[in-house]
């Protein structure tokens, strides 16, 4: 079976380890993969965007199955026009991936349907944003309305902040067109909660809990990135909480879209706030999250191939989806400077243990050696039967990997071990 995986970071890597497990697989090709991904797969220098060209090496290499990881090709209809061509794909169809692509369609949702999320208002002229910020409770949430590589959210602390964020996003095209619409939310407190659910359209079966690090510094300072760390199991997501959550969040998303004529298919990402209020949606996507993937991949027992053809086939209920009754810890390795501004080129080297437990996100393949070539270089993961264990060797194993410029946060994991006291 030749499969073709489209996208090239961290989340795509761990999605191909785990793939390989599954023999019946013979090849599987990476669109475009990076330089550490190559050492997994085949790598195809064809943007994961670029779907005329993804169609094409689809047909003339006669992919059996193909998995759509990013937002970007999943909103543009990727799944859609790989389908037009008889080819099997794990992901949603572009009417579906909306749930991503446009943060006030998901919000509308939610209201029309019930669904537990933050009190918002939608705006589509800057003056009338301004206007609502002038009187609005702060802090607040800005959000731009369309896809902005996980950095069209801002927290605004003060009135000039979220008007600043407002201008940028409405006035000067911060994020292109993906800010002309800006939804600006009530900001709620509790912890947060990453659940990444497999779905067939009709049947939720939700993966481990994680906790993503998202910003830049330890102890939660500095800005906002991709994601610094992980760990798996969230400790704050408790077997009461994840039940109200089935009967008021999951099922009822799967519901709403199937009742819209957009039935999801893949993986539906829940980024939730365990509220005073009970848990609330924070945002969907339409794909694997990442760093997350990095930690509840590594857990996973069952097959992920026989799951996902599930998902695309509308035979979950009768797929085992299981995991260990372990915990998993990612730490990601960046570049100094990163989100923004850092220098790249410089070469990786990774001890033969650390690379058996790393996935590459951000680095390309010059003469033989890899150099780094992102923001996020790398994410390594242990899996042990303690959090506290499974931290300690995430690091140890992250020591092994090196490249100029390097840096890491020192605390990943130290809020969820805090919470299990």
């Amino acid at each position: 079976m030749k499969v073709m995986v489209v996208g090239g970071g961290g989340r795509e890597h761990a999605i191909i380890r785990k793939l390989k497990e599954n023999s019946s697989i013979e090849a599987i090709y990476a669109l475009p993969g990076n330089g550490g991904i190559a050492a997994d797969a085949t790598c195809v220098s064809i943007a994961a965007t670029d779907l005329d060209a993804i169609v094409d090496f689809a047909k003339a290499n006669a992919i059996d199955y193909a998995v759509v990881a990013p937002d970007d090709p999943l909103v543009l209809g990727c799944v859609d026009r790989l389908n037009a061509v008889g080819i099997p794909c794990f992901g949603p169809e572009a009417k579906a991936a909306i749930i991503e692509g446009s943060k006030a369609f998901s919000k509308d949702l939610m209201k029309k349907y019930g669904i537990p999320t933050a009190a918002y208002e939608i705006f589509t002229e800057l003056d009338a944003a301004i206007a609502y910020l002038k009187t609005a409770p702060i802090p607040t949430v800005v959000k731009a309305d369309g896809l902005a590589l996980g950095k069209g959210v801002i927290i605004a602390q003060s009135r000039e902040e979220a008007i600043e964020a407002v201008t940028d996003m409405m006035a000067n095209a911060k994020f292109g067109k993906s800010g002309s619409t800006v939804v600006i939310e009530e900001f709620l407190t509790g912890p947060e909660v990453s659940v990444l659910a497999f779905t067939d359209g009709n049947v939720v079966k939700p993966m481990v809990s994680s906790m993503d690090h998202k910003r830049a510094g330890d102890n939660d300072t500095g800005l906002n990135t991709g994601g610094m760390g992980t760990i798996a199991p969230n400790p704050y997501y408790t077997n009461e909480i994840a039940q109200e959550c089935m009967e008021k969040i999951f099922l009822p998303t799967i519901r709403a879209m199937k009742a819209e004529d957009r039935a999801f298919k893949g993986c539906l990402y829940f980024g939730l706030m365990l509220t005073p209020n009970g848990p609330k949606v924070i945002e969907y996507n339409c794909r694997f999250g990442d760093p997350e993937t990095q930690v509840v991949l590594p857990l996973m027992e069952s097959d992920l191939l026989t799951v996902m053809q599930a998902t695309t086939n509308g035979t979950l209920a009768e797929t085992e989806v299981k995991f260990a009754d372990q915990h998993a810890c990612c730490v990601i390795t960046a570049s100094a400077g990163y989100p923004e501004s850092y220098q790249k080129g410089f070469e990786i080297t990774m001890s033969d243990e650390a690379c058996a437990h790393t996935y590459v996100a951000g680095a390309k393949l010059q003469d033989g050696k890899l150099l780094t070539s992102g923001g996020r270089v790398t994410g390594t993961t242990a899996v042990a039967d303690s959090l506290e264990e499974a931290v300690r060797e995430a690091y140890r194993l992250a020591d092994g990997v090196q490249f100029e410029k390097a840096y890491r946060r020192s605390d990943i994991g130290q809020r969820g071990l805090a919470a299990l006291k």
